[in-house]
C-alpha cells in the first residue's frame, strides 16, 4: 500500500488525539508557533527511546527558536506517560492507535526490516511553519543522529 507524502508547502493536516494524560491536543492549538512533529514506531523501543532522548536534550535550543516538539505513535496514553515518565521526555507524546493521522502524514505503509517488506511506521519528522505548512518532510529517517542533523538544517545551534 503507498500512501501519499507531504510535502514542503503543503497545510499540515489538523488532527486532535490523546496525549500521555487522556488529554485532547489538536494541531490547531499551536498555529502562531513552529512545530517539530515526528512519528516514531514505538515507545520504549532502543532506536524510539535514542530519538526522544536526543529531542528531549534539544528542547532547550528548540524552544529557543520557537519550536514545539510533538512526538506521534500508535501507542495507547497509558504507555506513552509510562515512557515520558521513564525518560523524563519534556513535550507531549500523542496516541494515534489507529494510525489515522499517520497515514494522514504519510507515515504509515510498506518499509524494509530486517531485509523483509513489512506494512508498518515509518520513522519521520515533520517542520511545521507558524501558519501549520510544512516546512521540511523528512521521511525515513534514523533515530541515532537525526535531532543533530534536523537542528543544523533548521539553523539551530
Amino acid at each position: 500500500m503507498t500512501t501519499t507524502r507531504l510535502e514542503p508547502g503543503t497545510p499540515a493536516p489538523d488532527f486532535t488525539l490523546l496525549d500521555q494524560d487522556g488529554r485532547e491536543v489538536s494541531l490547531a492549538d499551536f498555529r502562531g508557533g513552529k512545530v517539530v512533529l515526528y512519528f516514531y514506531p514505538a515507545a520504549m523501543t532502543p532506536g524510539c527511546t535514542t530519538q526522544a532522548c536526543d529531542f528531549r536534550d534539544s528542547i532547550g535550543s528548540l524552544a529557543a527558536a520557537g519550536y514545539t516538539v510533538l512526538g506521534v505513535s500508535r501507542d495507547e496514553p497509558a504507555k506513552l506517560a509510562e515512557f515520558r515518565e521513564r525518560d523524563a521526555i519534556p513535550f507531549e507524546l500523542l496516541s494515534d492507535p489507529d494510525a489515522a493521522v499517520h497515514r494522514a502524514y504519510g507515515t504509515w505503509g510498506e518499509k524494509m526490516n530486517y531485509g523483509k517488506v513489512v506494512e508498518g511506521v515509518i520513522r519521520s519528522t515533520f517542520v511545521l511553519d507558524e501558519q501549520g505548512v510544512v516546512t521540511h518532510a523528512l521521511y525515513n529517517v534514523k533515530a541515532t543522529g537525526h535531532v543533530a542533523r534536523l537542528r543544523k538544517d533548521l539553523g539551530i545551534g
